[in-house]
């Protein structure tokens, strides 16, 4: 029987950071994925609870360009 794989408190800090400004700016994950040259699902992925995907440091730095916002925006002021 295979565990359930969760993402640790960090990571869901970025995802939910990512997917509020994505959303604030009106942006599907399909744009997300265009920018980052991967699919919709593969964004879906990191959003999902279910899945261990999840945005790495190149990723961050490209959503960053595209946000028009430091890397540093997506990760929690304090330690968690």
């Amino acid at each position: 029987m295979a565990s359930k794989v969760q993402k640790n408190v960090v990571d869901w800090y970025i995802v939910n950071k990512v997917r509020e400004i994505r959303t604030a700016k009106g942006l599907s994950q399909q744009d997300i994925a265009d920018h980052l040259g991967t699919s919709a699902s593969f964004v879906g992925q990191i959003e999902s609870p279910g899945s261990r995907a999840k945005y790495k440091t190149l990723h961050l730095n490209e959503l960053a360009k595209l946000f028009s916002c430091s890397p540093k925006d997506f990760w929690p002021e304090r330690a968690l």
